[in-house]
């Protein structure tokens, strides 16, 4: 279908891009890699009347290390492909690499972007549980500044983030997880296809026992979740398949799972289950 007509604008500086959202309205969008809007538009599911396309403003890309942190400030307008093949990302962020390169197919991934895939807030999509885990942080600027909003305060609801309507995102700051171990596991129908059911799982060992672990799950609610009550039997156990797989039958506590053609809720419980003890296994070097 052909989209319904709008205005179209490529601002030059984020204050421009700010400005202009500001001044259209509600009736205003951001346009960022295109890869979620542009087909909402051709259906007809959105009827934006001004389009702003950020994709002319350099300092929105690129990826960089925080010296006074230590994290990794990544711009919201990298695409998933740079950051997959950035160094610092491969280094740091272990877990958001492996997870990005799941990402739908490499044509999407040499357009979509990281900001824009946050944004859109699809609880089907890979990255937002993935930067759950991490512990992310999401730096918006609007007509009042910038403010920083943890990955756990950003999606709202399904679709829904923290963004008010004349914010834009500018960049994905996340801790690193060097002495962490990590593992991306998706469960999909068909290749390339969003994903049933995913997780995003971390683990720090220490003297054979499991320190830490933080559990991401995709598409087990409206939002994104952690596996709370598996985190915690994962802390301190041993590192052993056994305390592992008692851990995960409680991935599926405090999920809302939704019932859709590619799987019921229960269906999607069980998964949970499964693919928990198997992100953790990885995770830990035990498989």
């Amino acid at each position: 279908m052909i989209p319904a007509a709008f205005d179209y604008v490529r601002p030059q500086t984020l204050d421009e891009a700010v400005r202009t959202l500001h001044d259209g309205g509600e009736d205003a969008k951001v346009l960022a890699g295109g890869q979620s809007l542009i087909p909402i538009l051709r259906l007809r599911l959105a009827f934006p009347e001004l389009l702003v396309d950020l994709g002319r403003i350099p300092e929105l890309r690129g990826v960089r290390e925080d010296t006074d942190t230590g994290s990794l400030v990544i711009g919201a307008m990298t695409t998933h492909h740079d950051v997959i093949h950035n160094p610092l990302v491969c280094r740091h962020a272990g877990l958001l690499a492996a997870a990005t390169e799941t990402v739908a197919d490499p044509a999407v991934r040499h357009r979509g972007t990281l900001g824009g895939s946050l944004s859109h807030a699809d609880p089907a999509g890979d990255l937002p549980a993935v930067l759950l885990a991490l512990d992310g942080e999401m730096v918006a600027a609007g007509p009042q500044g910038r403010r920083t909003i943890p990955a756990r305060d950003f999606f709202v609801d399904y679709l829904r983030t923290a963004l008010t309507r004349d914010e834009v995102l500018v960049e994905i700051r996340v801790p690193r997880t060097d002495a962490w171990g990590f593992h991306y596991e998706k469960f999909s129908r068909v290749a390339q296809a969003w994903a049933v059911v995913g997780i995003a799982a971390l683990v720090r060992r220490d003297d054979g026992h499991i320190a830490e672990a933080r559990i991401g799950l995709t598409n087990m609610g409206a939002t994104p979740l952690r596996a709370s009550a598996t985190e915690q039997a994962l802390t301190g156990a041993e590192a052993g398949p056994a305390a592992v797989a008692r851990a995960a039958e409680a991935a599926a506590e405090g999920t809302r799972p939704a019932s859709d053609l590619s799987a019921s809720p229960e269906y999607r419980e069980h998964l949970v289950r499964v693919l928990t003890r198997r992100a953790v296994l990885a995770a830990a070097g035990m498989e």
